[in-house]
């Protein structure tokens, strides 16, 4: 059973709160993942007490006709707070304290930052002036954590005082940033997959891998997040991370040794590999656009430049995946809703069954990460008849039919970590830099070609200059 904790929610009236982080607390509770001795204490501007904020969740969520929420209610608490003014710190300072009393010991304490990034670095400075960075006594600070949501800054020299700031208060141990893409069943399942199923890797390189394109697509547009999303944009929150994340289970080498820092390793050196265009190469490898309605949705700016679809060429430099193109797009408001990594092998069929024709494209490996979380298999085979003819059929695996369900919600795999001490899942700072490095040089490239932004019609699957990256190399998007 798991030791005593408390979990401070930063930001706990806002919408991550609400509807992933509390939530997916609930679930864990109901499955027993935690025992009955936890402390859930969110912190926010509204002045509300304990029992307001409890009733306010009541209401904001549909659990009230389950016994097991109203036990989990008796461990949440409130703090009122402004994030920039020290009364607030100092108040939780004390109910903290009571809660260490109540057990009699120094318990594990979470500090979770489910704000808007403009407030990291004060939050950060208040955890430090009043010491509730350090724990509650001598040599505790080991059991204080730091959980920060992406995105982790706005650019490579936002992103490296952030990094400077966490370093000043937190050790690197102590520090879990947040990619919920990470902790989702299928990304996880990719490095099982990959090597420990000995037919994929004599294949998994240069020599039969013709490309791969990663897809993030969302049928929805920016709905109440506009006012977070217009000046942050889909490459920064989508690209600096999710994308570039699954390129790293495809680009990755095997990791030394199945561990926290082996796979850290592993992912961090394949994002380090990808290839950086020279600023002035960036109108020709990356597309931006915007859905037309974009301009007309609450909060956004009548001449706002937010892109909210990216589609883009990139190259791995490693001995494997040299000049293998990586495509990759991400984008709201697109035909379907869709997050997947495809791995398209070179067409070899034309070596023996010329004459009979062969299907355009062959054998695809397609990891779908939602929705209908699995991995299906494109194979040439013959259909039934006299003649030879050839065709594509697909082997399918599915998480629901298989194993009946999805396995845990991603911030349900997330917190446990967290609570476990398990930094495998989480962005560790040299992958950061090299993730910056690369999307601040696309930011640079697009200001250079200001007012370069491509309308799209919405349920469409963004700009025709997104098919024309792909095609003009004599490929297309699958």
């Amino acid at each position: 059973m798991m030791n005593p904790f408390v979990i401070v929610i930063f930001g706990a009236t806002g919408d991550l709160a609400q509807h992933k982080l509390l939530p997916a607390l609930y679930s864990l509770f109901k499955n027993k993942s935690f025992g009955d001795t936890f402390y859930i204490v969110g912190f926010a501007r509204r002045e509300l007490n304990d029992v307001e904020y409890r009733n306010f969740l009541d209401k904001e969520l549909p659990y009230h006709t389950e016994p097991e929420w109203n036990k989990f209610l008796k461990n949440v608490y409130y703090q009122q707070g402004i994030f920039d003014e020290e009364v607030g710190y100092t108040e939780l300072i004390k109910k903290l304290n009571g809660f260490d009393t109540q057990i009699g010991a120094c318990i594990t304490r979470v500090f979770y930052l489910a704000t808007p990034p403009d407030n990291y670095e004060t939050i950060l400075s208040y955890l430090e002036s009043t010491k509730l960075s350090e724990g509650c006594g001598q040599g505790s600070e080991k059991w204080t954590r730091l959980a920060i949501e992406k995105p982790f800054g706005k650019d490579l020299e936002n992103a490296r005082r952030l990094d400077i700031g966490l370093a000043k208060v937190f050790e690197e141990r102590q520090i879990y940033r947040v990619d919920h893409y990470l902790g989702k069943e299928t990304m996880q399942n990719m490095i099982a997959f990959r090597f420990a199923n000995s037919i994929f890797e004599p294949v998994w390189n240069k020599e039969h891998i013709d490309n791969v394109q990663i897809t993030w697509a969302e049928k929805e547009g920016v709905r109440t997040h506009s006012k977070f999303f217009d000046g942050i944009g889909i490459l920064r929150d989508v690209g600096q991370n999710h994308l570039l994340q699954m390129l790293a289970t495809v680009a990755m080498e095997q990791p030394v040794t199945f561990s926290k820092e082996g796979v850290r390793d592993a992912r961090a050196n394949a994002i380090k590999a990808i290839r950086c265009p020279d600023v002035s190469e960036i109108k020709d490898v990356v597309v931006r656009g915007q859905y037309r309605e974009y301009r007309q949705e609450k909060n956004i700016m009548p001449n706002s430049q937010t892109e909210t679809f990216i589609a883009a060429k990139l190259f791995v430099d490693t001995p494997r995946f040299s000049e293998v193109p990586f495509y990759l797009r991400a984008g709201k408001k697109m035909e379907n809703e869709m997050m997947e990594i495809k791995v398209v092998f070179k067409q070899t069929c034309h070596i023996l069954f010329k004459e009979y024709g062969c299907p355009e494209v062959g054998n695809v490996l397609t990891v779908r990460i939602q929705p209908d979380e699995g991995i299906t298999l494109q194979v040439i085979a013959k259909e039934p008849g006299n003649n030879l003819h050839l065709n594509t059929v697909d082997m399918r695996f599915s998480y629901h039919q298989t194993f009946g369900g999805h396995g845990a919600d991603a911030y349900e795999k997330i917190l446990l970590d967290i609570l476990h001490g398990d930094q495998m899942l989480f962005n560790r700072s040299d992958e950061l830099e090299s993730s910056w490095h690369l999307i601040s040089t696309i930011l640079e490239g697009w200001e250079i070609e200001e007012g370069s932004i491509t309308l799209y019609d919405s349920q469409t699957w963004g700009p025709q200059s997104a098919n024309r990256l792909i095609e003009k190399d004599q490929r297309r998007w699958l």
